[in-house]
């Protein structure tokens, strides 16, 4: 099945997957040789490389780390070049007092937000799906 541009088709099918565990972003030094770790996203900065991984794994690796966070993943295949998906989503969660932190992969959306938050911001997105319209009531006093 091709990449899915038009927003309403997105946002009606974008089944959002809580995956499990607790992830943090974290920084590999510039010039420190890049660990044997599973990684789940990645990019190159000025300061260095900026890894998502789990938890466990940048204290084990002794990195610095931010943010723990859950990770839902956007199950609808979205074209790169689609508009408005990933800020519909952000508006949404915006509007439930929820951070968000997105990353593109090649065929789908995946959002980070706070671990504390998760079954929150499921619920927004859900809903998000459902309606086209955002947050229900219940999620917007978060």
């Amino acid at each position: 099945m091709p990449p899915i541009t038009d927003l309403r088709v997105l946002i009606g099918s974008m089944e959002p997957v809580l995956n499990h565990g607790t992830y943090v972003f974290a920084t590999v030094p510039a010039g420190k040789p890049l660990p044997e770790i599973d990684i789940v996203s990645s990019i190159r900065e000025a300061e260095g490389l900026s890894v998502i991984v789990a938890s466990d794994v940048a204290v084990r690796q002794g990195l610095d780390s931010a943010f723990p966070c859950a990770w839902i993943t956007l199950q609808v295949h979205s074209d790169l070049a689609a508009v408005g998906l990933t800020a519909a989503c952000a508006a949404a969660l915006a509007a439930a007092g929820i951070s968000c932190n997105v990353v593109a992969g090649m065929n789908h959306d995946h959002l980070f937000v706070p671990h504390a938050m998760a079954e929150n911001a499921m619920t927004v997105l859900r809903d998000l799906q459902r309606t086209g319209t955002g947050p229900s009531a219940a999620c917007s006093t978060a």
